[in-house]
């Protein structure tokens, strides 16, 4: 069974009033690719921090890899890594000279620490930019710094908050590559995107936070269980009688069917052959058909139904 590496118990953080991590439990273990999500104030940040010791809380109790995380707890601290959305180097520094540094904080023995520093440059791509000072560098590439600087040291745990803003898809796929094969060497993941398409990519499991409580936890495939809607068929037609609308309608596992704008939209609930159902419908009342379409739920349906707000609304 795999040891759980991080796990937050009973968790309050407050800001005056605000309960900004209201009584928060979450375990994650050894090996995982995290993904920690939530819309604006719903406490992702706050948790985040606390982890870190960033911030002092209220109640509750947070172990990393067994043992009790406080400011002081530098031999934990020595095993993580952060990689924050804000990216964090020296400008008078250059490419090499930023990821020597922040190595250094980890690790003294310069002859490591020249092996540590040149894996990490090769492991990021960024050979041909070692003397390369970061204003220099395009946003992919200071990226890529950023992360060569967050994890140099071979971290056990390592925390990346939104890497992928604002750069080109080369580099988000550069980024999202390096973070699978950093995984699989055996580092585990706590990831967090407002791109769902990424975190249904890379993680093997995901929390949804809103108001500071986790409302769902579980695989990809857990969490598209929540959503009503389990199919969404969309059918082009030239013309549908009200008729035949209500035959769909009263099909099994058919929440509902509407007509507009020439195209037939079915929300499903459960089955597994809605589509040839509709299609059969369609064909015994000689209706014409053009494109057929048929929609699984993504983790957006999943969020946007258990939270009522959309995840691009950015969380603070």
């Amino acid at each position: 069974m795999a040891e759980i590496v991080v796990r937050i118990h009973d968790l309050v953080k407050r800001y005056k009033d605000i309960v900004a991590v209201d009584h928060l439990d979450l375990d994650i273990k050894e090996g995982e690719i995290f993904g920690l999500l939530g819309p604006n104030g719903s406490g992702k940040t706050t948790t985040i921090h606390c982890l870190l010791s960033l911030l002092s809380y209220e109640s509750g109790d947070i172990t990393i890899f067994g043992k009790p995380m406080t400011p002081t707890s530098y031999d934990i601290k020595k095993d993580i890594g952060v990689v924050m959305q804000n990216v964090a180097v020296f400008d008078q520094l250059t490419v090499y000279e930023n990821i020597d540094f922040f190595c250094s904080m980890y690790v003294k023995d310069k002859k490591k620490r020249v092996e540590l520093v040149k894996e990490a440059i090769e492991f990021t791509g960024l050979e041909d930019f070692t003397d390369f000072y970061p204003k220099k560098l395009s946003g992919g590439l200071l990226r890529r710094l950023n992360i060569a600087c967050g994890i140099a040291h071979k971290p056990r745990l390592i925390f990346f908050d939104e890497p992928t803003v604002a750069v080109d898809p080369q580099s988000r796929n550069k980024i999202l590559e390096g973070i699978i094969e950093l995984n699989k060497n055996g580092s585990t993941i706590i990831y967090t995107s407002h791109y769902m398409e990424e975190v249904e990519q890379i993680c093997t499991r995901i929390a949804i936070l809103d108001g500071g409580r986790k409302i769902a936890e579980g695989t990809k495939e857990e969490l598209k269980q929540i959503v009503k809607v389990t199919e969404t068929i969309e059918i082009e037609t030239a013309a549908i009688e009200n008729s035949v609308l209500c035959e769909i309608r009263g099909a099994e596992h058919i929440l509902s069917a509407e007509y507009s704008d020439h195209t037939l939209t079915v929300c499903c609930s459960g089955g597994s052959h809605n589509l040839m159902s509709v299609l059969e419908i369609l064909k015994n009342r000689n209706v014409m058909i053009g494109q057929v379409y048929s929609k699984l739920p993504t983790l957006n349906d999943v969020f946007l139904e258990v939270t009522g707000k959309e995840l691009r609304d950015r969380e603070g």
